[in-house]
C-alpha cells in the first residue's frame, strides 16, 4: 500500500512557519519528509524553503494510502472554503502542534488546528475546527472557541470566555476573564485589534480597539 502524503496549504508567511512545525512533527514520528509538500494554486512547480510546491489538482494525483492537509491560510473564510474542498475530495484535516506547545487536561480541540511554539491550552476548553493559535498565545480554563478562529501572536485569552466562529484576535490582545455564570462573549466574525484590552462582550461583526476596547466607528 502507498504511503500517506502530507500537505501544508499556503506558501505565505503563515505557511512557511507552519511547514517547520510539520517537518518536526513528521520527523518525530519517523516519517519521510519526501512525503511533505506545499500546496499553492498560484505559485506551484517550484520549491519554497526546500519543499516542493504543487497545486491542489496535482496533490490529488499523488498516489497515497491517505492524504492529510494543514490549512495555513490566515483568512478564516478561505480556510472554511478549503476545508469543504478537502471534505469533497476525501482528504483529512491535519492537526499540527509545536513540540513545546503545552496542552493540559480535559480539552477538546477540533481537527485542523495549528498550534505554534509556546502556545498554552490549559484545562476544560473546547476549540472548533481549523483553529490557528500563533506564537506565545494562551487559552485559559473553561473557554469555548468556535470554528475557524484565529489568534495572532501573544493573545491572552483568560477563563470563562466564549468566542464565536471566524473571530480574529489581534497580536497582544488581552481578553478579561468572565465567570461561570456570565462568560465574556466575543461573537462570530468579530475582530479584536492589536493590543486591545477587552473587558466587555463584543457583538457579531464588530471591530474593537484600544484599552479598554471600544467599537471602532466608521469613518465619515
Amino acid at each position: 500500500m502507498n504511503k500517506s502524503v502530507y500537505g501544508v496549504y499556503g506558501t505565505g508567511g503563515c505557511g512557511r512557519g507552519v511547514i517547520s512545525i510539520a517537518k518536526f512533527q513528521l520527523e518525530s514520528l519517523g516519517f519521510d519528509l519526501d512525503r511533505l509538500v506545499f500546496i499553492d494554486d498560484f505559485n506551484f512547480n517550484q520549491k519554497v524553503n526546500g519543499f516542493k510546491v504543487v497545486s491542489f489538482e496535482q496533490f490529488l494525483k499523488i498516489e497515497a494510502s491517505e492524504k492529510y492537509i494543514a490549512i495555513a491560510i490566515s483568512d478564516s473564510k478561505a480556510r472554511k472554503k478549503l476545508h469543504q474542498n478537502l471534505i469533497n475530495n476525501d482528504i483529512k484535516l491535519w492537526s499540527l502542534k509545536a513540540s513545546n506547545t503545552l496542552i493540559m487536561d480535559n480539552n477538546q480541540i477540533g481537527e485542523g488546528s495549528i498550534l505554534s511554539p509556546f502556545v498554552s491550552i490549559t484545562s476544560n476548553i473546547s476549540i472548533g475546527v481549523c483553529f490557528h493559535g500563533n506564537l506565545y498565545s494562551y487559552v485559559e480554563h473553561d473557554c469555548i472557541i468556535g470554528d475557524y478562529v484565529t489568534f495572532a501572536p501573544g493573545v491572552k485569552c483568560n477563563g470563562n470566555i466564549i468566542i464565536g466562529n471566524h473571530a480574529y484576535i489581534g497580536s497582544g490582545a488581552v481578553i478579561k476573564n468572565g465567570t461561570k455564570e456570565k462568560p465574556l462573549v466575543i461573537a462570530e466574525n468579530a475582530i479584536i485589534g492589536m493590543g486591545a484590552v477587552v473587558i466587555d462582550d463584543v457583538p457579531s461583526g464588530a471591530t474593537v480597539v484600544g484599552n479598554p476596547a471600544k467599537i471602532l466607528k466608521a469613518k465619515l
